[in-house]
């Protein structure tokens, strides 16, 4: 997976007539080494997880579950959100105490960012290495996986902030002339360029996102920097942008999808053993203890060892694909994986878009 080269094309220039069809392409490991169908990227990574279970659940069970007792942890003796939710909704509260149980509140909430956040790295980091020997039809260990990524999560680290940070300056810069006009007096044109303004910010911040997507698996499989991995990223989507898009949406709707499923029964399981059960939540006077947080976040485990591996798996498979189709990639690969004489009757055929 290192730098862009091989060959720009796949495959002889022609087919005769006598052939019935090409033949089909090498599969060494999860995919085979030709451009890909959506169906097969998102078989690609269920396979990946079904193939190698012990280590991609292994990798994914452990960064959940020490990433959720963090946060039931931090919830449970340090934040205080119940308190801090009866006085926003208490009409008679003065300013001070609503500034103030704002400001624990977007703490609390920034914490378990935060929390997610480094979990959401390194499961990110392993994954990718594993998905990426999983490509060559090779085993890789949780041990092998870390050796490999642990170089790069600084890196890494630095690349999932920077990418929230650019969508947040983005949305401001969209949304400040409007909010200095209403602060100028000017509150009807003022609101009008907010929203527009808004809505611009958004259309940029989307079309941004997009662009970076495979930022990641090239920082982690090319071992390049912040810089040159979102550069290689840019150059990957370009002239793929919607579908790129597409995928990453549908992959993400299935990764919600599947944790809803499994999530939403332990939550309402949780809020039905705990404090005043369902009674206590319609009339909002219910505190959630640690029963709730305790049910829930078994359920969050559960739904993030299922999901780490499809979203990882998805983005990897992405890219590789991306660079098959631009770079020819899969001729690197299948030397990789020991594939003999592969190149000159390789397949085009892409079943999909």
């Amino acid at each position: 997976y290192g730098a862009p080269g091989g060959h720009p094309g796949h495959g002889a220039p022609g087919w005769g007539g006598g052939w019935g069809g090409p033949p089909p392409a090498a599969k060494p490991g999860v995919i085979p080494l030709r451009p890909l169908g959506v169906g097969e990227i998102l078989d690609g990574a269920v396979s990946t997880m079904r193939t190698h279970w012990r280590t991609v659940l292994g990798i994914s069970l452990t960064v959940a579950v020490v990433t959720q007792i963090a946060v039931i942890l931090l919830q449970g003796f340090v934040l205080n959100d119940a308190a801090n939710a009866d006085v926003l909704n208490d009409p008679t509260a003065t300013p001070g105490e609503l500034s103030r149980a704002l400001g624990e509140t977007l703490l609390s909430t920034s914490a378990v960012l935060v929390i997610s956040l480094l979990g959401t790295i390194i499961a990110t980091a392993l994954l990718t290495t594993v998905t990426s020997r999983a490509v060559l039809g090779k085993k890789v260990t949780t041990g092998e996986a870390w050796r490999d990524a642990r170089p790069q999560l600084l890196r890494l680290g630095g690349l999932t902030l920077l990418l929230p940070l650019i969508a947040v300056v983005v949305m401001t810069v969209g949304i400040l002339p409007g909010i200095l006009l209403v602060a100028g007096g000017a509150e009807g044109a003022g609101v009008v360029l907010a929203v527009f303004g808004g809505l611009g910010g958004f259309v940029l911040t989307v079309w941004l996102v997009i662009r970076f997507s495979l930022a990641s698996p090239a920082l982690m499989l090319e071992k390049q920097g912040v810089r040159k991995s979102m550069g290689r990223s840019v150059k990957l989507v370009r002239g793929s942008w919607w579908r790129v898009l597409g995928i990453q949406l549908l992959a993400g709707i299935i990764a919600y999808v599947v944790a809803s499923i499994v999530v939403i029964p332990f939550a309402v399981l949780g809020t039905a053993l705990d404090g005043e059960g369902f009674s206590g939540l319609l009339t909002g006077g219910t505190q959630l203890g640690w029963t709730y947080l305790v049910i829930s976040g078994v359920g969050s485990v559960i739904g993030s060892t299922i999901t780490f591996p499809i979203s990882a798996g998805v983005t990897v498979l992405l890219y590789i694909d991306q660079r098959i189709r631009r770079e020819a990639l899969d001729l690197e690969l299948a030397r990789a994986a020991g594939v003999q004489d592969y190149g000159g009757n390789a397949s085009t055929a892409t079943p999909g878009s």
